[in-house]
């Protein structure tokens, strides 16, 4: 039993390229859409980033992990926030424990910055999802959820939201709308364009600002790699 849970656990654990290995084709990537989102916001600073996709495994947690670390890489103090509190992933990412996390700030039961965890990166500090609980939707949506957005914005310059996929639940579209912007992740040669473009739709829905779309593991025409391209 140990050994299959170790297993899983080495499974759900993603490589952190923009930490491994910061001088790739991928990394150089993360950094170009750092940048695209800076210019998105050139009268007011971007306070909050929600990072969603179309359908599940598009890696949309994946892209939210590597750019709270090129933007914490700039000097920002930021705090990732594993919102997706039906699969969360954040915790295996970054090797951290999940005990006391989201849920237990929105349910009054910890104090919300001694549940922010630091992380190997500089300036970069994680919340955790906490306990899955049975109303995820709810708690996102609720008047904690505000306060807790606001209170944090007194201690990170920057905050990142990881969300469960759009298609599949409400709760992105619940966030987007509190979220300066939205980043929407999709997948090469898996999504599929009717896909996409109602998860596009759902969030403009929901008053999102969508500031752009990341196509995820689209080969290169001269290599066998893979990176993300932004649009």
């Amino acid at each position: 039993m140990a050994r299959s849970n170790q297993k899983q656990t080495k499974k759900l654990e993603r490589s952190l390229i923009t930490i491994e290995d910061p001088k790739s084709p991928i990394s150089e990537q993360y950094r170009t859409i750092r940048t695209n989102v800076q210019f998105s916001f050139v009268d007011a600073p971007m306070r909050s980033l929600m990072v969603t996709s179309a359908g599940a495994g598009e890696g949309k947690s994946t892209t939210a992990a590597n750019l709270a670390v090129v933007f914490a890489q700039q000097g920002k103090k930021v705090l990732l926030i594993d919102a997706d509190l039906r699969k969360p992933t954040v915790h295996y990412t970054f090797r951290l424990n999940n005990y006391t996390g989201l849920t237990n700030i929105l349910t009054n039961s910890a104090p919300l910055l001694p549940s922010c965890q630091e992380t190997r990166v500089e300036n970069l500090y994680v919340l955790t999802s906490g306990p899955i609980p049975p109303n995820p939707a709810e708690l996102l949506s609720s008047k904690a959820m505000e306060q807790c957005i606001q209170q944090l914005y007194n201690e990170f310059d920057l905050l990142i939201f990881d969300t469960p996929p759009v298609l599949a639940v409400t709760d992105a579209q619940i966030l987007a709308h509190q979220c300066d912007g939205t980043v929407l992740v999709i997948e090469s040669g898996r999504t599929e364009i009717e896909a996409a473009v109602k998860a596009k739709e759902l969030l403009e829905a929901a008053n999102a600002k969508l500031l752009g779309v990341v196509l995820n593991k689209r080969k290169h025409r001269q290599g066998q790699y893979y990176y993300y391209q932004y649009k």
